[in-house]
């Protein structure tokens, strides 16, 4: 629920982002939200108490997501200002696609190896030929959506999407509710979708009214 908080303080610090303070509360109310609406509802059976190594995992997916945001902020500054003459210069969505997954194959190689997940998995798959259908469509499809994932990176910047990826799931259960009303939300999940929907407003607002420009000097006219 907290996912753009990273995304917004990598885009600062490794990016030389600026955000409005319309995106700052926006990314507050949107968080806020989230966090009420998840800690709402009924409440679940007991599991077991959280691990501290859980938590670690947590924390650095976290981390990774403000790296991963900050580096795209700068490989598009970078871009830009390697292209003085094109102020639109860009990297193409299929340009970062590849060079991101490029270099995530690079890292689970590494990992796979020196888990031995690698090995175990090419014999999983000597044993079971059948499997390898399944890997290719899982491969297809995210090859499809991942179209759309760096649609979005690279025409609109990481905080958005992942704006859009955090109040997926917001969207997704007022849909079911308006469909099925006995999937009901108590009051702590309705003030959350509040939150997050105030949250998303900040921002068409903020784009719907006009900036305001200074005054022309009436000696200059």
């Amino acid at each position: 629920s907290c996912k753009m908080v990273p995304v917004m303080a990598g885009g600062i610090v490794l990016g030389g982002k600026r955000y409005s303070f319309a995106e700052y509360l926006q990314v507050a109310l949107i968080t806020l939200g989230v966090s009420v609406f998840n800690f709402g509802g009924k409440k679940k059976k007991v599991g077991k108490p959280d691990q501290p190594f859980g938590l670690l995992l947590l924390g650095a997916s976290l981390l990774m997501d403000a790296v991963t945001g900050g580096l795209q902020d700068r490989v598009k500054a970078s871009t830009k200002a390697l292209n003085p003459s094109d102020p639109k210069a860009k990297p193409t969505m299929h340009e970062s696609m590849f060079w991101t997954n490029a270099s995530g194959c690079l890292v689970a190689a590494a990992l796979g190896l020196a888990t031995g997940h690698l090995t175990e998995g090419f014999a999983f798959c000597s044993r079971h030929p059948e499997v390898l259908q399944a890997v290719l469509i899982y491969s297809l499809a995210s090859a499809v959506g991942q179209n759309f994932i760096y649609y979005t990176i690279t025409q609109f910047g990481p905080l958005l999407l992942s704006t859009v990826t955090t109040t997926r799931k917001i969207f997704s259960t007022v849909y079911s509710v308006l469909r099925n009303p006995s999937n009901s939300l108590d009051e702590m999940q309705w003030a959350g979708c509040t939150l997050v929907f105030v949250g998303l407003a900040v921002e068409l607002l903020e784009k719907a009214l006009p900036s305001k420009k200074p005054a022309k000097d009436p000696k200059k006219l």
